[in-house]
């Protein structure tokens, strides 16, 4: 395996310094340069994460400085809410200073509760609205056109809660933010109706590693995050967390996602941490081709749930089915 590690090594290199990884949408993988911008592969990027982050951080001493705003309530799907939720069940203070609530489904009796729940407190809750996906409209199988920041989902829950707004007789545009692709359709409609701020995310960014982008007040989450890159770049296979983690999950799996991988926390607060990595790793790995062409067809299933109730029905499983048990199990105390 070691000369395959060496590869992998070689092709992380190439990715921080700006090589192309999905040759299909022609992208860069950029979160790395979130973490550190002296990374990022020209000025141009640097600037405008450098610039983007300041006006987070500001956002958040203004909003730390207007007691008339006590809530947030984030508007997004997938990777644009499962970071977020995560990080803020793991990592908030007990009694944070602003309160968030998700609205992250299209389940009508969903959002209606999340705005019922806030009550007459709608007046004092900044909406944050996260929208990455680029979609592309079909007719008649010829592609018609292709639109960012227009998550069909999130746009619902935008409109549930600006009529919640209208009805309540208060001024959205005063307690909208964006979090967007410049010029997509949800930056337009912020920059026209005058929302309080609109922050960008980087076409390089994946929405599942965007928790890292905009939305809290992160430099020192940054600075830790950047510290476990550098753990990362070692090329000495056991001295590099990540690539051993890898590893782990080949053999295991037999090379081809044979196996499923249940994480169960026992830490509360990591509650999250398995519906998280279900879209980091499925959505990562889950592939019908290899970077050679090669139709593969495989990926990885993480399940996952929270500490001694489901390990006691994943062991119960376990014992009945010892020799036909698909799973890699991995407990986190």
């Amino acid at each position: 395996m070691e000369p395959r590690f060496q590869a992998a090594f070689k092709a992380m290199e190439d990715l921080e310094k700006g090589a192309i990884a999905n040759p299909d949408e022609g992208r860069m993988v950029g979160h790395y340069w979130l973490r550190n911008t002296k990374l990022a592969p020209n000025s141009f990027l640097r600037v405008q994460i450098e610039n983007a982050l300041d006006a987070v951080c500001k956002l958040n001493l203004r909003l730390l400085h207007r007691v008339v705003l006590l809530k947030i309530l984030s508007v997004g799907i997938g990777g644009s809410a499962l970071g977020l939720q995560f990080v803020a069940e793991a990592l908030a203070p007990d009694n944070p200073p602003l309160k968030i609530r998700f609205i992250d489904n299209t389940d009508p009796a969903g959002i209606d509760h999340q705005i019922a729940q806030l009550g007459s407190e709608l007046a004092s809750t900044l909406v944050i609205v996260i929208s990455k996906t680029t979609y592309v409209v079909y007719l008649s199988n010829k592609n018609l056109s292709t639109l960012s920041g227009g998550t069909p989902e999130t746009r619902n829950g935008l409109l549930e809660v600006q009529k919640a707004f209208r009805e309540a007789g208060l001024d959205f545009s005063k307690q909208g933010v964006a979090i967007t692709q410049e010029d997509s359709l949800l930056d337009n409609t912020a920059r026209i109706e005058g929302w309080v701020a609109r922050f960008p995310m980087f076409d390089c960014v994946g929405g599942r590693t965007s928790e890292m982008s905009a939305g809290i007040d992160i430099r020192e989450m940054l600075v830790g995050a950047s510290m476990m890159d550098n753990a990362t770049r070692s090329t000495m296979l056991r001295n590099n967390p990540a690539a051993l983690l890898a590893l782990c999950w080949y053999w295991a799996s037999d090379g081809v996602g044979s196996k499923d991988i249940v994480v169960l926390p026992y830490k509360d607060s990591l509650l999250l941490f398995s519906r998280y990595l279900q879209q980091l790793v499925m959505e990562s790995l889950g592939k019908e081709f290899d970077l050679d062409s090669n139709r593969v067809d495989q990926g990885i299933t993480v399940y996952g749930n929270k500490g001694n109730t489901d390990q006691h029905a994943e062991q119960d499983q376990l014992c009945m089915l010892m020799t036909k048990s698909p799973s890699l199990s991995l407990y986190k105390r």
